[in-house]
């Protein structure tokens, strides 16, 4: 019998849950709290098409900024992508669908999808272009924009520590999106750079609860260069 207590699978487990035409979250922001080894497995399974949802594009090189500039995403929800100058290149030349959200109603609307709410009212953007296929909400004399909750067949998430039953703990910014996205996959795998039994984490410093963990792998590194490290 599979013990639900340990979610510890291999990456080839991990990665049979990903193909080509889905609909990808991803933690992070700017490349930092991406999880690497995830990500590096996507590219070698050949995976292309995806609907990427993700605060950026990250750059080039770096985090899921390398899904966008091999080509294996077809659309992104994002707050900006100016860090990537690929991504900008590919909507340019119609290769890439891009939908931009506020960064804070980004967030929003991925808690909103992890938590079970049908939307969230907002009034960025009435009377802007922002408006356009969106609903419109008159609550107390005031309009808002209804916006829509985000989820996605898969999240990927990058933790410091997990335990085997997948209680989490991030590393200073690379909280960012990782536990909102934790809680909007309908399969929701995080890449962890140390697993520790059950017990062992301090229950103070535990962000993410493993009740929304479905798998979880060992991180092998960062596989990339930051700028200010050259």
């Amino acid at each position: 019998m599979t013990n639900r207590f340990d979610k510890v699978v291999t990456m080839q487990e991990a990665l049979s849950h990903f193909r080509d035409g889905m609909t990808l979250l991803a933690g992070g922001f700017g490349g930092v709290g991406n999880p690497p080894t995830l990500i590096q497995g996507i590219l070698d399974l050949g995976v292309r098409d995806l609907t990427l949802i993700s605060n950026d594009t990250a750059f080039p090189h770096i985090g899921i900024g390398k899904l966008v500039t091999e080509k294996r995403v077809k659309k992104v929800i994002a707050s900006h992508i100016g860090s990537n100058p690929n991504a900008g290149a590919q909507m340019t030349a119609g290769e890439l669908e891009v939908e931009f959200c506020p960064q804070g109603i980004l967030a929003e609307r991925v808690r909103a999808g992890g938590v079970g709410l049908g939307g969230i009212l907002s009034d960025v953007g009435i009377g802007t272009i922002a408006e356009k296929g969106k609903q419109k909400v008159v609550l107390d004399g005031k309009e808002f924009l209804l916006e829509t909750p985000l989820t996605a067949e898969v999240a990927i998430v990058h933790a410091k520590k997990a335990d085997r039953f997948g209680n989490l703990v991030y590393d200073t910014s690379a909280r960012n999106f990782n536990p909102l996205v934790a809680m909007a996959g309908d399969i929701t795998i995080v890449e962890a750079d140390e697993i520790v039994e059950v017990g062992e984490l301090n229950p103070e410093e535990i962000v993410t609860p493993g009740v929304f963990v479905n798998y979880i792998v060992q991180s092998e590194g960062v596989n990339w260069q930051w700028a200010w490290e050259k």
